[in-house]
């Protein structure tokens, strides 16, 4: 989702004042975007780095064999438009019609329209209605923004909603309240992803307090050779290689069956000389367990170096040690899995 070179027009002054309102939480207490530049600017940097999530949110679906309903689409809190973007470029637009926009600020909403329209002729772009009924709702990184009456109304949207794709950043306080918000909405929709399951969160469990729900996307490769983003980095203070995200997936349609024994990884694994720590969730909960290098190598080599286009995984347990695991793997089609037997 790269976008052509605008890097000359960047407003450095700007990008700073925004990261420091993000990191500060204190984005939700006014309309941030001054000008349009303030929106080309961010489209370019932070924004870029939030469809890279959105790509790995949207594969991640595909992997659990999961299609959005049919219908209009509805980007809340759509900023500069990146995710209906990421959005439409991944299930093109045929059958997500019209696309509509709501934002606080009106500059925001025109931006997002004008970089729809330009990139997809055709669609039918519109400020959101009041009482919108979207077949897919997209909400992208507004939890740290929202006052409980906003969070309130936001709950009426979600409602209303036939499918809701949720993505937010991945550090401990804003998962645990996508959490909260996942716990109100479960008993209303089935639950899609992160979660194999639609019981009470274990994370929730008072000695899972330490752990967050979070998941990292991987950026395009070429971006660490360019200067630009380089510099970009260096200027945010961000690290490029690093893209933690949460997530939640909501539909009121039944859930695509997943295999038996499916678990999803939290996090990264914790990779030591003699065995890797593995955190994951199921139904039972949420458990850490020892993959011993020894009995499992190419596992614990696999792991290592992040060789898993998924978060959906399957395990065999004896104790706190897994006895068989199985991965899916990017030559693999739907749920295909490779594993590796205990010696």
């Amino acid at each position: 989702m790269l976008m052509e070179n605008l890097w000359q027009e960047i407003d450095w002054n700007a990008l700073e004042r925004l990261r420091t309102a993000f990191l500060n939480r204190t984005a939700g207490a006014g309309d941030y975007w001054l000008c349009r530049r303030d929106l080309d600017s961010y489209d370019q940097t932070f924004a870029q780095r939030i469809g890279w999530k959105w790509d790995w949110l949207l594969a991640e679906l595909d992997h659990r064999g999961w299609q959005p309903p049919h219908g209009p689409l509805l980007d809340w809190g759509c900023g500069s438009g990146i995710a209906s973007r990421a959005f439409l470029d991944h299930y093109g637009t045929t059958h997500y019609q019209p696309l509509w926009l709501y934002d606080r600020s009106l500059l925001a909403v025109e931006y997002a329209a004008d970089r729809a329209r330009a990139k997809y002729p055709g669609l039918t772009v519109a400020p959101a209605p009041t009482d919108a009924q979207p077949a897919v709702l997209l909400l992208s990184h507004v939890l740290s923004e929202l006052s409980p009456p906003a969070f309130t109304a936001l709950l009426q949207t979600i409602q209303r909603a036939t499918a809701v794709l949720w993505v937010e950043s991945g550090d401990y306080e804003t998962s645990r309240a996508l959490i909260a918000a996942r716990e109100v909405l479960r008993s209303d929709f089935h639950l899609i992803a992160p979660c194999t399951h639609s019981e009470k969160c274990g994370l929730l469990a008072p000695e899972n307090t330490p752990h967050w729900c979070h998941h990292f996307a991987e950026p395009p490769p070429e971006i660490f050779a360019d200067s630009d983003w380089v510099r970009f980095g260096q200027c945010a203070g961000v690290d490029l290689r690093s893209l933690p995200l949460s997530c939640l997936v909501l539909d009121r349609r039944p859930a695509p069956p997943l295999p038996e024994g499916s678990f999803r990884l939290i996090g990264w694994p914790r990779i030591y000389k003699p065995n890797a720590m593995i955190l994951g969730c199921d139904a039972q909960g949420v458990r850490e367990l020892s993959l011993l290098r020894r009995n499992h190598p190419e596992l614990w080599r696999r792991l290592k170096q992040g060789e898993y286009s998924s978060t959906l995984m399957r395990w065999q347990s004896e104790g706190m040690e897994v006895r068989t695991l199985e991965i899916r793997t990017e030559e693999a089609n739907g749920f295909g899995l490779q594993s590796e037997e205990t010696e």
